[in-house]
């Protein structure tokens, strides 16, 4: 008799706690989705500092359009991908992650969300063909990372801030085409360099209207302690965290891919769910 009282209590406490873990995601103040995958819950919190991306993914979890989506390009110590369209029905030779819904999401770029651990990103098209680094309308991928040193941090700030530069003077090169075929077919070094240097002088100006690159203290504290992939900080728009299944995160991430980073047995969202919308 005292075993089945306790065995009772014991069951009324799991509910209870389960009831009241439900409660609190009502209860919060919060936009929370939850992705049933094949291996394991992923609970994330959208940021209402990037609206547009909030309310498009909140559009697409209610259209069902993630729903048997597969995880199709994952790397270890960087990140897991998925939202891809037509991964729903790929077959296993299949090349993916071109798939979309037709339209970009402008970039939302917020100084304080960047890519630690958990955070949750929208992919896009590289520079060369999306210069105002527009997100894709549906993929996404979840932060895994690495741990990184300060010296690393401060290597990686220059490296960044150089790349941004040299992508900054490729897109105004790429106005002076016929300019710069015509003094190269006429010999005219003396007008490529002066248009080179002009092209400098307009890169510089843009990238300090832009901002340079340099991580906060905050950054350097979560990147050499819990993890992430700066690199991609304000290249990429961050708008949403993980706040429950990192677990099932990292079994997704540790699972053998081929060379184009699929892995080899289908990992799918089963189903993407609302759990609460502010």
């Amino acid at each position: 008799m005292k075993k089945t009282i306790i065995l009772l209590t014991l069951i009324a406490c799991c509910i209870a706690c389960t009831g009241n873990r439900k409660k609190n995601y009502s209860m919060t103040n919060e936009t929370l989705v939850r992705l049933e995958t094949t291996m394991g819950d992923i609970t994330v919190k959208l940021y209402d500092e990037t609206p547009k991306h909030r309310d498009n993914f909140i559009k697409l979890v209610k259209e069902g359009v993630y729903d048997s989506t597969l995880f199709h390009r994952v790397i270890q110590n960087f990140m897991i991908q998925a939202g891809d369209p037509t991964s729903k029905t790929a077959n296993d030779t299949a090349k993916l992650g071109s798939g979309d819904v037709g339209y970009t999401i402008p970039a939302e770029f917020v100084p304080t969300l960047y890519h630690k651990r958990g955070a949750l990103a929208a992919a896009r098209q590289p520079d060369n063909v999306n210069p105002e680094r527009a997100s894709s309308g549906c993929q996404f991928y979840i932060v895994t990372g690495q741990v990184f040193n300060e010296d690393q941090l401060i290597a990686m700030e220059k490296n960044m801030n150089q790349a941004r530069l040299d992508t900054i003077f490729q897109n105004l090169a790429r106005k002076h085409m016929k300019e710069i075929f015509k003094m190269r077919k006429a010999d005219d070094t003396a007008g490529l360099l002066a248009l080179q240097d002009t092209l400098e002088r307009q890169a510089k100006a843009q990238q300090k209207e832009e901002g340079v690159r340099k991580f906060t203290p905050e950054q350097i504290k979560i990147y050499t302690s819990k993890g992430g992939a700066p690199h991609l900080d304000g290249d990429y728009t961050v708008f949403g965290e993980v706040i429950e299944g990192m677990d099932a995160v990292s079994r997704i991430e540790a699972v053998k891919t081929n060379k184009a980073d699929r892995p080899i047995e289908n990992i799918r969202i089963l189903k993407a769910t609302i759990i609460n919308e502010k």
